[in-house]
């Protein structure tokens, strides 16, 4: 099988659920304590970020307002709930949905016909 992880052997992969019983790769001890992103690593996964929330962005911009409104409905849902303490990074991911939004929508005008 294709690994698929660009890094050197020894890190866990990804790869490693596609070819083997999650439940036995759950009880693996090199999940116990995954080791630190190398530099490189970092940079992969924030430019493989990058292209995803473009990706929904450019998606969204030709979704129906069902869909826009289910993605800002989705946004509720990882906020806390009341009486929870609010974690500052799942605020910040539900605002990142809705700016995600926002921005698809300022595609969808840029689009529209003007009169």
């Amino acid at each position: 099988m294709l690994n698929k992880n660009p890094f050197p052997s020894g890190h866990p992969t990804l790869s490693t659920w596609d070819n083997q019983n999650a439940a036995t790769s759950l009880d693996d001890e090199v999940f116990a304590a995954p080791p630190a992103l190398t530099n490189a690593e970092l940079v992969h996964l924030r430019v493989r970020v990058i292209a995803l929330e473009n990706l929904v962005i450019a998606l969204l911009a030709e979704g129906s307002e069902h869909q826009l409104a289910v993605a800002r409905e989705m946004a509720t849902y990882i906020s806390p709930r009341p009486g929870f303490t609010q974690h500052p990074l799942t605020i910040h991911a539900a605002e990142q949905m809705i700016y995600s939004v926002e921005r698809a929508q300022r595609f969808r005008q840029r689009d529209e016909p003007s009169v």
